[in-house]
């Protein structure tokens, strides 16, 4: 992502934020794994969209109208020891040359200087309750200087929420931003598409995991965007599963959710098929209304609609459908007014996507359903899920899980769908599944 880019963020941030302001926004920290490794570190996603800062013990500072910068940097002072064994660090000289803060300062001096840049400031943008260590820091900074009250010194009067802010500007995605989103978009569709053709009776879930693992690091993108998961057979039941250990059986179908994350941008795919390359009538006639809800949901997505009608759209196509194959009964607006349907289908029919899977941004405006603009993206993914457990239900629809799942750019005219790189029409996959398997 270019320097520019972040520019522009911090820009439009102060611009909203006004005169007499200041926002202070921490780095992730590091988190330990066990007794002697660190978890691969991930910068946290508001402090990275401002800064593309990627290293920890750090502090961004943002005083619109400051003469001196309105962008200040607090990071670690470079160690030759430290790099030795942890690889280089940006240091001050870094912070200004290589990610254009307008000065940097050592984290170790942050609190001989943060309070005075507090001074004679009217409003504090902060995000509280993130990390509450860092929050207990800020207080102890306003605190010292309500101490020097008598000598004239200004003390800041309103504590802002900065994600209020800054969240909504992170729903709407610039071009740079939809650029890393295809990407990984791309390279999550090649991986779905080696899964499918590695797939075969007797695999573990987990070694299609695999497979998707190595198409993503091939195509750039170092980290799957969250767990993934490949449930196979009943497994594929469970909305969140992640144990991935099971064998894969014939006859059964498996649902993988996985996406890549690429330069911080996450993808969001789902994809259900045949363990042994053909469905079964039950399972054909289930996931082509699975699919046909997802068309109707996907043709809601488009400016001036509001958030909830792709749901809304889905939800009517699943409910009539469920009707006809004899898993409801009753009228279907009945049904749907009751949340009958809910026993089936019970999750919502997508979430927001960007820097996080599930990324930030209101679904309401006060009381009213928010409106679809160009530049969101969202994922569309309605499913079926009928455990083995289920009462009441014929034993042929028992343990089938199917969810299909894009995701979804709102552009000036309509929709554009990032993932339509991997086949979902039935025939398409059995067609590609019999093609053989991936090289």
């Amino acid at each position: 992502m270019d320097q520019q880019e972040f520019k522009r963020r911090r820009d439009d941030l102060m611009e909203m934020m006004g005169t007499d302001s200041i926002a202070i926004l921490p780095a992730a920290p590091v988190r330990m794994r066990n007794r002697d490794a660190e978890y691969p570190y991930s910068q946290e996603s508001d402090f990275y969209y401002l800064t593309g800062f990627p290293e920890p013990e750090a502090v961004m500072v943002l005083i619109p109208g400051r003469e001196h910068g309105e962008y200040i940097l607090f990071c670690r002072e470079r160690d030759p020891k430290n790099e030795t064994w942890n690889g280089p660090m940006a240091g001050q000289e870094g912070a200004v040359t290589h990610y254009a803060a307008d000065d940097s300062f050592p984290i170790d001096d942050i609190d001989d200087i943060l309070p005075g840049l507090l001074e004679n400031r009217e409003k504090v943008y902060c995000i509280m309750g993130r990390d509450k260590e860092f929050d207990t820091r800020l207080i102890n900074w306003i605190n010292r200087l309500r101490e020097q009250v008598r000598a004239g010194i200004h003390t800041p009067g309103e504590f802002v929420s900065l994600d209020h802010y800054l969240h909504d500007m992170r729903l709407y995605k610039s071009e740079e931003e939809i650029k890393c989103m295809r990407h990984a978009a791309e390279v999550s569709a090649t991986a779905h598409i080696r899964a499918m053709q590695s797939c075969r009776p007797g695999r573990k879930e987990y070694q299609l995991e695999g497979e998707l693992l190595y198409e993503f690091v091939q195509g750039g993108c170092r980290h799957p965007a969250y767990s993934t998961i490949v449930g196979g057979g009943a497994n594929g039941c469970i909305l969140h599963y992640i144990e991935n250990s099971a064998e894969l059986r014939d006859g059964d179908l498996v649902l993988i959710d996985a996406g890549a994350e690429y330069d911080h941008y996450a993808a969001d795919i789902t994809r259900t098929f045949p363990v042994g390359g053909r469905f079964s009538a039950e399972q054909r006639a289930l996931y082509d209304l699975v699919l046909k809800a997802q068309y109707a949901a996907i043709d809601a997505v488009r400016p001036g609609n509001h958030w909830n009608q792709p749901h809304e759209a889905a939800v009517e196509v699943l409910t009539a459908g469920m009707v006809e194959l004899g898993l409801l009964e009753g009228e279907v607006a009945s049904l749907i007014e009751d949340g009958a349907y809910r026993r089936f289908y019970m999750h919502r029919t997508g979430h927001w996507l960007g820097m996080d899977v599930h990324d930030v941004g209101e679904y309401k405006v006060g009381d009213a359903w928010r409106v679809l603009e160009p530049g969101m993206v969202l994922t569309v993914e309605p499913g079926i899920y009928i455990p083995e457990d289920s009462e009441g239900i014929d034993p042929r629809w028992r343990g089938i899980g199917i969810r299909i799942e894009d995701d979804v750019l709102v552009t000036q005219t309509g929709h554009d769908v990032l993932t339509h790189g991997v086949p979902k029409e039935a025939d398409a996959i059995e067609a590609l599944m019999a093609h053989g398997k991936a090289a």
